[in-house]
């Protein structure tokens, strides 16, 4: 009984230190963040008086957010859209037991290996209109200029901006797809991998084709992994930041600007504190949107 005690004692001073530092970095720190949000500091001098939601009506009328939310909007469902398709497609391709597996594996998760900088910079380099490919296109009589476009697809007038896809996001989603792909690929794999072989040879014993077998059989088991690819993909492409600073930073008329290059540029370069914690806030809501369900659904099928 005494040990029992002990291990539990033992247990709560190993975790209490962990404890204290999580709620002082984390939440502390967030909801600081909160009341600066609500104050009136703009400047390097602290000002902490209460200015209310004045910092989150500002931002919702301001021209350069309303375009962010536009581009996160689209990158989010081009992106996750993308991700989910070719990891999946490509997971089915390496599935089918061809020989080299292991090596065209390597290949498709190499680019997780490096940064967002890293591949912002590469990219930039291969799609910039002076440089990389586009330089040897424009030698033979095409110069593309969709990577510094301004042009949006379609233009629907809503508010002070066009609610259309940017052609100039299309860059940065092709970049990112190739950076992240991979992980979709491995999910899917393991996926692929862990369905039942008995499951696939009673369809196929009951006259299932090869397509009716996936759809049909194997697709339904894959929910739980389409699932967390959207969930990990939704989180990593709403606070999106080093790739596009990278790669086009905000672009002309903010056609590629996202809210955290906003929160930056707001923070540390206007010193407009309490703007910059508006934003994060903002941020942090739209996380929660889908990290929070996906929790307590896992949860409960726990």
């Amino acid at each position: 009984m005494l040990g029992r005690y002990s291990d539990r004692i033992w247990s709560l001073i190993f975790i209490v230190p962990s404890i204290v530092l999580i709620g002082v970095f984390v939440y502390g720190f967030i909801s600081w963040t909160g009341y600066v949000s609500l104050s009136e500091w703009q400047s390097l001098i602290p000002n902490y008086s209460f200015a209310g939601l004045e910092n989150y009506t500002t931002l919702f009328r301001d021209f350069r957010f309303q375009a962010d939310i536009r581009n996160t909007i689209f990158f989010t469902i081009l992106f996750i859209g993308a991700v989910a398709i070719v990891g999946q497609l490509l997971a089915v391709l390496i599935d089918q037991k061809i020989k080299a597996e292991s090596l065209f594996r390597n290949i498709f998760l190499f680019p997780m290996a490096l940064s967002f900088v890293v591949t912002g910079v590469i990219w930039q380099w291969l799609l910039n209109p002076s440089t990389g490919v586009n330089l040897l296109l424009e030698k033979i009589g095409i110069s593309p200029k969709w990577y510094v476009s301004t042009e949006i697809i379609p233009g629907i007038p809503l508010g002070k901006i066009e609610f259309g896809i940017p052609v100039a996001i299309i860059a940065i989603v092709i970049a990112a797809v190739w950076q992240m792909t991979g992980f979709s690929l491995a999910m899917y794999l393991a996926g692929l991998r862990g369905v039942p072989e008995e499951l696939k040879e009673a369809a196929r014993i009951d006259g299932a084709s090869e397509w009716k077998v996936y759809f049909k059989v194997i697709m339904p088991q894959l929910r739980p992994i389409t699932m967390s690819v959207i969930i990990i993909m939704a989180h990593i492409s709403l606070k999106i930041f080093d790739l596009i600073y990278a790669m086009t930073g905000p672009g002309a008329n903010f056609v590629t600007d996202v809210p955290a290059l906003y929160m930056f540029e707001t923070t540390f370069r206007a010193n407009n504190y309490a703007g910059g914690a508006a934003i994060a806030i903002i941020l942090l809501i739209s996380v929660a949107v889908f990290i929070i369900p996906y929790l307590l659904m896992n949860r409960r099928e726990d």
